[in-house]
């Protein structure tokens, strides 16, 4: 699995840690930035994840800003993209089982690096149940 992931400078900690942390495991991890905490647009880095989502070039994708609201907003403009904004583990669990996302979206200022590990665990580990759900994934 290839894994794209992206933060604007409030999530940038997180990602770093979520990075290290995927790595450790043997996930392939692809960083599109930012590189530091100086100020940036989330949108720019949305925009790169929800791109290589949508169109193949990546499995799945995690973006994290502040809240992980703008992100899932930008994210969920492109066609196939599933983002889902979980910064509790009942959220990333049903995420995936009925949405099948393929983005996760967490806020860095609201969780915190212990519960964002466990967070990307949970979302990758859990499969998508399919059946009436991927009727309702298709009118998306």
């Amino acid at each position: 699995m290839k894994i794209i992931i992206g933060s604007d400078h409030a999530g940038y900690p997180m990602k770093e840690k979520v990075k290290a942390y995927l790595q450790e495991r043997a996930v392939q991890v692809e960083d599109v930035g930012t590189y530091s905490d100086e100020s940036v647009d989330y949108t720019d880095f949305g925009k790169k994840v929800a791109q290589k989502v949508s169109d193949g070039t990546v499995d799945r994708g995690i973006l994290i800003c502040g809240t992980g609201l703008g992100m899932s907003m930008v994210a969920n403009r492109f066609r196939g993209v599933r983002a889902a904004l979980a910064n509790d583990l009942f959220s990333a669990i049903m995420s995936r089982r009925h949405n099948d996302s393929n983005i996760l979206a967490m806020g860095g200022r609201l969780i915190g690096d212990t519960l964002a590990l466990e967070l990307v665990d949970t979302w990758l580990e859990t499969p998508f149940e399919g059946g009436r759900h991927q009727r309702r994934i298709e009118n998306i």
